[in-house]
């Protein structure tokens, strides 16, 4: 066991504190919401479509078409705050930035 000078100490800073990533939690949040939208959206297309199959009009065909554009715009939107939750994490990265101009198609053959 070695004692060490009088200097010795642990060799590891203290671990920082971890604070609240607000951002994240705002994306979780919309992300959240998204999907119970797109759920309940979802639910209405089908019980428009069973009842314009039932013969009650053409409005339940029109409601159906509705909520089916909505639940793809809602399930969209839920996919890109996705991808935004991902970078506020750390877990991807933004596209580099460098002002190189960009690689040309084809390759390096195609460059010559």
């Amino acid at each position: 066991m070695s004692t060490g000078g009088k200097r010795a100490g642990s060799r590891r800073a203290a671990p920082a504190p971890r604070t609240l990533n607000k951002a994240a939690l705002g994306l979780g949040a919309a992300i959240t919401l998204c999907l119970v939208a797109w759920g309940y959206l979802v639910y209405a297309a089908i019980d428009f479509g069973t009842a314009a199959r039932a013969g009650s009009g053409g409005s339940a065909w029109s409601f159906m078409a509705l909520a089916c554009l909505g639940a793809i715009a809602c399930l969209f939107v839920g996919l890109l705050l996705l991808a935004r939750l991902t970078r506020a994490l750390g877990i991807t990265s933004p596209p580099p930035s460098d002002g190189a101009p960009p690689r040309p198609v084809g390759g390096k053959r195609a460059a010559r």
